[in-house]
């Protein structure tokens, strides 16, 4: 299949139609080029968009795909009227069966952080960013009783991606702590995590992957050889079972599929989106 050209356009940030729109794209396999266009909160902008999306579909000869989550009924009567590209009008798609179905109006309201300066959970996810960076890699352990999850495994295993994942998705405060040889050696947890055992969860990896993930880092070194990987990642395994750690690995599962588990394991009452 040819490239084609995708756009995701909206007069808030957009993340929500590019996430919407890569979803849905995921199911085919399409070679895509993505624009984005964020921000298109006036007519003006508005028509200076669609000139690009016509001209896109008279280069390319084809339809550019179009995904949008515009509110505004100006601004997206704009591309209702002119734009000719396949347009996929997100909000128009649910929000209005929605508001007929519920009995009541949307509040259309631009974007998820429009009024983030009101709004206490924005300023809870910016708090819990805050505390995953200063409790990334056992750099604190200070305030551990603040945390919702205490992640914990070998260096390279995936530990300060998810912590910030979490912390930037769903505002929870995540500290990580690595697992080094002393610990296996003393058989024993890092003493500052013992108090918190319920709030542990385990990440580990297949050595051969950890292997290439730390040459990246540190190529022919001890710390990235393949033996010294098996025996670490093994070790770090036996501590977690006979801690009663939950633990997952990361091998092959991406980002999201590893919060997801994290939360459906311990489902924080606070939890929002």
């Amino acid at each position: 299949m040819s490239l084609r050209t995708v756009f995701f356009v909206s007069d808030g940030t957009g993340i929500t139609a590019e996430t919407f729109g890569n979803a849905i794209l995921a199911q085919f396999e399409a070679t895509v080029r993505r624009v984005r266009l964020p921000f298109l909160d006036s007519v003006d902008k508005a028509h200076q968009a669609v000139r690009q999306i016509n001209h896109t579909a008279e280069v390319e000869g084809k339809r550019p795909l179009v995904f949008t989550t515009v509110v505004n009924d100006e601004v997206l009567d704009v591309f209702q009227h002119h734009c000719r590209g396949m347009l996929l009008d997100m909000f128009g798609t649910f929000v209005q069966p929605l508001e007929e179905e519920l009995g009541i109006k949307s509040n259309h309201r631009v974007g998820r952080f429009s009024d983030a300066s009101k709004s206490k959970a924005y300023h809870d996810r910016i708090e819990a960013i805050n505390y995953s960076l200063a409790h990334d890699d056992g750099q604190s352990d200070k305030d551990l009783e603040s945390a919702d999850v205490i992640l914990v495994g070998v260096s390279r295993s995936g530990k300060t991606p998810t912590s910030l994942y979490l912390a930037m998705q769903y505002g929870l405060k995540a500290s990580n702590y690595p697992l080094i040889p002393e610990d296996f050696e003393r058989r024993k947890l890092p003493p500052a995590l013992v108090a918190h055992r319920k709030k542990l969860f385990g990440l580990t990896i297949a050595p051969d992957r950890l292997s290439e993930i730390r040459n990246e880092r540190r190529p022919n070194s001890r710390y990235a050889d393949l033996e010294n990987c098996r025996n670490e990642v093994a070790e770090a395994e036996a501590m977690m079972r006979r801690e009663g750690i939950r633990w997952l690995s990361t091998t092959t599962k991406s980002i999201e599929e590893i919060a997801t588990t994290i939360l459906q394991e311990l489902r924080p009452e606070r939890l929002e989106y």
